[in-house]
């Protein structure tokens, strides 16, 4: 897969000219900071000239009087002339550095609202860290380009020519002994540039790759520990940074080759300059004051030369960041939900009836996970889901809240199918309750209250003294003004228990307890179900749970086995039947 990525073709120009036309709406600033830049450079290019004044000048006057009013005129010139170069080049640094702030602050807020229309499909193929990457190091990959190489090439392409022209009219003889010994740069440039854009694209992608590795080591900290298998990820996490540091040595060796390679060059044009010069002069054919011109234009002429190689070397580097930037944000998004075909059902006047109709699933598309799942829920029940591990429970709440869409079939709600309700709209009408907690940094009141503005401190009370947390809360210094953290001790239960009373506090007519007291004990089992159970009352609710003692007393138990339903009725309905379900029930009480 690493030689895979290696020999992929990758279209640098392309690259290049979309991160320009992403920020379009800044050219004209653009524009104005190359032209500052070029400006600053064609002010530093008449330097030399004007230096070759002074020397003439003082040259003329060592066998009579020097000028001193004449070489003050100039030298008053020079000033001039630096201090525009100076502030020209400030002004420009200004506007790039603006123009890369608001582009990263853009290309972040992009991906952000990319990811919110992604599916979740997307996410079972892609790490966490690796989206991390994107977000992080291939945007300032890009911003930096830009911040410093832009403004860069510019100077450097405009000191470049008027360096050239500069010396054609001071001396074509020696412009021509330059432009030679300077043309082994150009050739070799070329080579390094054609060789190492393939190590610039394994960097970025290599750093995805250890982002994510990283990433789900320090989630499953506790895993690789308790599974003594440190030693393991250790050896993944070696074998990606070792290819890590061999494309990343080979890239900074070709960039590194630039800056010798170029100072050699301009050191030989200073030495061929110098011979030819002196044969000149010694012939009459120049003055004195044309090789001390010509001195400072040989470098004016090979240190737009090492710009340009640091400069290039730089937007390889932005390149192969931008097309993996530009690749995240050019997957395929979910489809858009708008037309006149998509209706808006209010929480307050939906009943509750629910209906699945031959609904056939798969991640995979070649391997349907739900068959031909049918079922009709009358408005208030309390559904219960039960079935071996991999059925497809968890798969048909997936559906429902229509995180990935069917294969055929459909879902209803109150007799309005799922296919013409924004996804928006159905997650109003459900809360969920997860295996999973998830609880992020801030009070206890906030975590309760989560994206609800109009819950009273009243009611996130209520709701922890119903799942049985108020007692502790309030043992806490700063009670439900308490901070949570990654650092704060709380047991996986009491989380669990938190995340319950958020739910509570939503009014919503469809309820989702997916494994909710998995993670906690019996005592605190019993006490979530009587939550649970006031929760659901006069709603319709889901449970799935490989615990059968909670789901006695639900009005409907669907047994799931290999994404269909083989069983369904209340317990003792189910358990008469002896069958799957009876199976399963005795399994866990009379083993």
């Amino acid at each position: 897969m690493h030689n895979r990525k290696m020999e992929k073709a990758k279209d640098f120009k392309s690259a290049v000219l979309r991160i320009l036309k992403y920020n379009k709406k800044y050219l004209p600033l653009i524009v104005i900071a190359i032209v500052l830049s070029s400006l600053s450079s064609l002010f530093a290019i008449i330097g030399p000239d004007k230096l070759k004044e002074i020397t003439n000048i003082v040259t003329a006057g060592l066998m009579t009087e020097i000028d001193l009013v004449a070489v003050k005129k100039v030298g008053i010139t020079l000033v001039i002339l630096f201090s525009f170069s100076f502030i020209f080049n400030y002004i420009q640094g200004l506007i790039m550095t603006i123009i890369t702030a608001k582009f990263s602050k853009r290309m972040r807020t992009d991906i952000a609202v990319k990811i919110n229309k992604l599916p979740l499909s997307y996410f079972d193929k892609t790490t966490v860290g690796d989206v991390l990457s994107r977000v992080t190091n291939d945007v300032d990959s890009i911003s930096m380009t830009l911040n410093e190489s832009l403004g860069t090439l510019a100077s450097a392409l405009t000191m470049f020519l008027g360096s050239l022209v500069m010396m054609f009219i001071t001396s074509a003889t020696l412009a021509i002994t330059a432009i030679l010994s300077s043309l082994i740069g150009f050739v070799l440039m070329a080579v390094i540039m054609s060789k190492s854009q393939k190590y610039f694209n394994a960097v970025q992608e290599e750093l995805g790759e250890i982002n994510g590795h990283i990433e789900e080591t320090i989630t499953g900290h506790n895993i690789v520990k308790a599974y003594n298998a440190t030693e393991e990820v250790n050896k993944e996490f070696d074998d990606i940074n070792e290819r890590l540091f061999k494309d990343g040595l080979k890239s900074q060796f070709f960039g590194g080759l630039m800056h010798p390679i170029m100072h050699f060059i301009g050191n030989f044009g200073y030495v061929m300059v110098c011979v030819v010069g002196s044969i000149l002069t010694i012939n009459g054919s120049i003055k004195f004051g044309v090789i001390v011109a010509f001195m400072i234009y040989v470098r004016l002429f090979t240190q737009p030369l090492r710009e340009f190689a640091q400069g290039l070397m730089e937007l390889q580097r932005a390149a192969a960041a931008g097309e993996r930037v530009f690749e995240f944000l050019d997957e395929e998004s979910m489809p858009l939900e708008n037309g006149d075909n998509f209706v808006k059902l209010a929480k307050e006047n939906v009943k509750g009836n629910l209906e699945f109709k031959n609904v056939k699933f798969g991640y995979n598309p070649d391997k349907l996970i739900i068959k031909n799942f049918s079922a009709k829920i009358k408005a208030g029940s309390k559904i219960a889901i039960v079935g071996p591990t991999g059925a497809g429970k968890t798969t048909i709440v997936n559906l429902l809240m229509k995180f990935y869409d069917i294969k055929s079939g459909d879902i209803l709600i109150d007799d309005v199918s799922i296919k013409n309700l924004t996804r928006e709209n159905i997650h109003e009408l459900f809360t969920m309750v997860l295996q999973d907690t998830w609880l992020f940094n801030g009070t206890i009141k906030e975590n309760v209250i989560y994206n609800n503005k109009k819950v009273t401190t009243e009611e996130v009370m209520a709701a922890c003294t119903v799942v049985g947390m108020d007692h502790f809360i309030k043992t806490l210094p700063k009670g439900y003004d308490t901070e949570l953290s990654d650092t704060e001790s709380l047991s996986a239960g009491q989380k669990q228990l938190l995340t319950i009373a958020r739910s509570m506090i939503e009014d919503t007519p469809f309820l989702i307890f997916d494994e909710a007291t998995s993670s906690v004990d019996t005592r605190t089992e019993q006490l979530v179900s009587e939550a649970m159970d006031k929760l659901t009352e006069g709603k319709t609710s889901f449970i799935i749970a490989h615990r059968l003692s909670t789901i006695q007393n639900a009005d409907l138990i669907l047994v799931i086995k290999d994404g269909n339903i083989v069983e369904q009725g209340n317990h003792d309905e189910l358990l008469k039947q002896n069958g799957f379900y009876a199976e399963l029930y005795n399994s866990q009480f009379y083993e």
